[in-house]
């Protein structure tokens, strides 16, 4: 996996030729009608009714939906293991790490904040992510037709829309920005789901083993595939991942207003739904313990006055933890509740549409100590 800036620049020019397509083949009659109708079902359901699709679309999801040769169905467990461990864990992260960690990136983020004004909004956004995640990382996600490898092929289809509506209005994107969802782009997330997940656990304390960090980033090599992210942008392993997530911070980070904005309405939203006051400023304190001061202040980022008043009254009850190891500790557990308020937060936050809040099975809820009273 090559991590030259020339290299991931290169990439910034390529999109996903196989859905761009698809798409093309909708717009044949120079309409942009059929791609919004379509935009308007991939959206609005979790379900895509073959019967509703067009003969273009319906070849494309058989197409697709081929797992890959080189699919390790022990590696697929082993990091669904991590995941059935560390769900709540792995939602903050989302929340507090994954997405900063995009947002940070000058021209990546220019078409989240473009879709997020023009076709859809950050709540939405957010928890069709979440949603993804736990349809790929669930038990038998990635099966074949298992609900993971359904939830990627239909984001996928959903990314060449967004590239085709940005076409038909060139005047609303900036060509230096390179091609909407680009590949560079497209495997910066990958890393943001796998390398950055595991990296925010070990940091949190939690002991991720080498071998489920290799199995955790295979398996998101799998959705990779799925989601149409060339071959030379999947990782060998863990430890070139991480070679490719700096890169990318050092070819992309920049302050601009439209990462500032993604990252004010993820934290709005977490603050408006989580409730009560004294979490309230837990997602700041936690993006901040990610993304580090520096990257943190590029973001916009808060420095909460309040973020000691949250973890004072864990140093009353337990006197004895002192250190910087017993801090990280409090931190943890305070990381570990508030990632299950989270997705009891979530499982109510309607998504509009026909579709039902985020849907989680029942035994991974019960697994994490996730209570949901409707």
């Amino acid at each position: 996996m090559k991590t030259s800036t020339s290299f991931l620049e290169s990439r910034r020019a390529i999109g996903d030729p196989p859905a761009d397509a698809v798409i093309a083949d909708l717009t044949s009659s120079g309409s942009i009608t059929s791609v919004n109708a379509l935009m308007r079902t991939l959206v609005e359901n979790d379900q895509m009714p073959s019967a509703k699709l067009p003969e273009s679309v319906r070849k494309y999801l058989a197409t697709t939906g081929v797992l890959p040769t080189w699919i390790e169905a022990e590696q697929v467990k082993r990091a669904e293991n991590v995941f059935w461990r560390y769900g709540p864990q792995i939602i903050v992260n989302l929340f507090c790490h994954s997405l900063p960690y995009c947002y940070a990136a000058r021209k990546g983020v220019q078409v989240l904040a473009l879709t997020s004004r023009l076709y859809t909004n950050p709540t939405r956004r957010v928890i069709e992510t979440a949603q993804m995640i736990i349809d790929v990382m669930q038990p038998g996600g990635l099966l074949d037709k298992g609900s993971g490898v359904r939830s990627a092929q239909k984001v996928r289809l959903m990314h060449a829309g967004v590239r085709a509506q940005i076409a038909a209005h060139p005047e609303s994107w900036d060509p230096s920005f390179g091609v909407p969802i680009n590949q560079e782009d497209l495997a910066a997330t990958l890393m943001s789901f796998s390398w950055i997940v595991i990296d925010g656990l070990r940091r949190m304390g939690h002991p991720v083993s080498d071998a489920d960090a290799e199995a955790y980033l295979h398996c998101w090599k799998v959705v990779g595939h799925l989601l149409g992210v060339e071959r030379d942008l999947l990782p060998e392993n863990m430890t070139r991942a991480g070679f490719f997530a700096r890169a990318f911070q050092e070819h992309q980070y920049s302050a601009c207003p439209e990462g500032r904005l993604m990252t004010k309405a993820l934290i709005g939203l977490q603050e408006d739904n989580i409730p009560g006051v004294l979490f309230r400023s837990v997602p700041s304190i936690l993006t901040r313990f990610y993304m580090g001061d520096r990257y943190a202040d590029l973001l916009g980022v808060e420095r909460p006055l309040s973020g000691e008043l949250v973890l004072r009254p864990l140093h009353r009850i337990i006197p004895l933890l002192d250190g910087l190891a017993d801090r990280l500790w409090i931190l943890s557990q305070v990381n570990t509740y508030f990632g299950r308020r989270l997705i009891e937060a979530l499982l109510v936050i309607s998504r509009g549409g026909e579709r039902p809040p985020l849907s989680i099975p029942t035994e991974l809820r019960q697994t994490w100590g996730v209570n949901w009273n409707r």
